[in-house]
């Protein structure tokens, strides 16, 4: 059964265009209610990022899930993977999430947890998809559900990520430019890394429901750089509107990415001897990342591009770590989905376990000159296909000689094709895309 509203990372979309619309979004609370109302708790636990959007649609969810006669517990704005984690320690019947990421604020989205904190597997949004085409039917008025919130709901969730930072250590002494892109993690990410003891410069901290990513956060993060610079900071974190995305900056002004944070987590774990197998990247992970990881007898595998196909195939392999170049990066040693706080705190670790500066220990990862161009697109097209880009591609990978890849993607979350190249020399790379892109354009 293919699904109609469920892409890769839940339902997501424009604001006021279906399906983020008050009527659906309404009845895809009394659907999923109908299809997780497994536990016998009968609670789901309802957060959401800064955007404006948020209040309308936390409402609908709230009144479709009292109509399948579930309770409604209100987080209020709380990071994706706080959302996970507090549904596994309420024991909840799902968690869900009102949030577009990374996308700008007009955009929003619902995604799902299960009540052991991870994502659906598809058979799960199919049977919701499946109940969304059956009349909504309330239940009788002494059956509704009623909301409540959860007012600590911050506090707990910054005593768990502080639990994944060894005790044994301290942030003492270090000086960190934390940027929350005026998103999700606003109100807590400064609070974590402040009480493990560093000097904290916030940014991206105020958020007014119209500026969730932008010019800041993990998707813009020049003004990152700029700040660690002006600041003279140790470094600099950067994360995305959910807070489950994040990137860094060392005291030079360096841009790591989540290849090069994945490899610096996985050197660390491999060092005491827990890493618990290897290492799952995705097809726009840099070859770079992959033979550094070689060079420490580190497997390494890829899986389709999405957190998801990330996390399932970790669980095929039965290992423990992996992530996106994006900065979507999965510790499932410490928490169950992925998290830019608990990641960040894992770099850290590193850091401090081993005497080096952030900047030392980006050049154990020489990456490839990698370039990556969006394109949009209408809907309905399907570019990828078509025989002028197909020659394109063949000639670009010709002219790189077998010493580079070349893929172009459909997003799962918007109307783009990415175009990636990846080579030895960055001017013939950057080329190589531009090119690609142009006749993607010419569409």
């Amino acid at each position: 059964m293919s699904r109609q509203y469920f892409g890769t990372d839940g339902i997501r979309g424009k604001v006021g265009d279906s399906p983020i619309t008050p009527d659906f979004v309404m009845k895809l609370g009394w659907a999923a209610g109908q299809v997780l109302a497994k536990q016998g708790t009968r609670k789901v636990l309802i957060g959401k990022d800064t955007r404006i959007s948020g209040y309308m649609l936390e409402a609908a969810l709230e009144a479709g899930l009292s109509a399948a006669g579930l309770k409604a517990v209100l987080l209020g704005p709380m990071p994706t993977p706080a959302v996970a984690y507090l549904t596994r320690t309420f024991r909840a019947e799902a968690g869900v999430v009102i949030s577009a990421s990374h996308n700008p604020y007009y955009d929003n989205g619902i995604k799902f947890f299960s009540t052991n904190g991870t994502k659906l597997p598809d058979e799960v949004e199919q049977a919701i998809e499946a109940a969304m085409d059956r009349p909504l039917q309330c239940v009788e008025a002494a059956q509704l559900g009623k909301a409540s919130r959860v007012d600590d709901a911050p506090g707990r969730y910054v005593e768990f990520c502080k639990s994944t930072f060894p005790s044994e250590l301290s942030l003492d002494g270090l000086k960190l430019v934390v940027d929350c892109a005026h998103g999700a993690t606003y109100h807590i990410a400064p609070l974590v890394f402040r009480e493990l003891g560093a000097e904290v410069i916030a940014m991206g901290c105020s958020p007014d429901g119209l500026n969730i990513n932008a010019g800041v956060g993990s998707t813009a993060p020049q003004a990152l750089v700029e700040r660690v610079l002006a600041e003279q900071a140790d470094m600099g974190i950067a994360f995305d509107g959910d807070g489950d995305r994040l990137v860094m900056v060392d005291h030079q002004g360096n841009l790591l990415d989540g290849d090069v944070l994945l490899y610096l987590i996985a050197r660390d774990c491999h060092a005491r001897g827990v890493l618990q197998g290897g290492v799952v990247g995705t097809l726009m992970s840099n070859l770079g990342l992959e033979l550094a990881l070689a060079d420490l007898d580190i497997p390494f595998v890829r899986a389709k591009v999405g957190d998801r196909y990330v996390m399932e195939l970790l669980q095929e392999q039965g290992w423990r770590l992996g992530g996106e170049n994006s900065g979507h990066l999965i510790c499932l040693d410490q928490t169950t989905t992925g998290d830019g706080i608990v990641a960040a705190l894992q770099v850290l670790r590193a850091v401090r376990r081993q005497g080096m500066s952030l900047a030392q220990q980006r050049e154990l990862v020489p990456l490839f000159p990698q370039v990556l161009v969006n394109v949009q697109f209408k809907e309905g097209q399907d570019p990828v296909a078509a025989p002028q880009v197909q020659a394109a591609v063949r000639e670009a990978e010709q002219r790189l000689a077998g010493r580079g890849r070349v893929l172009l993607r459909k997003s799962g979350t918007e109307p783009l094709i990415r175009v990636m190249v990846e080579g030895e020399e960055a001017a013939l790379v950057k080329a190589l895309a531009e090119s690609i892109a142009a006749v993607v354009r010419s569409l």
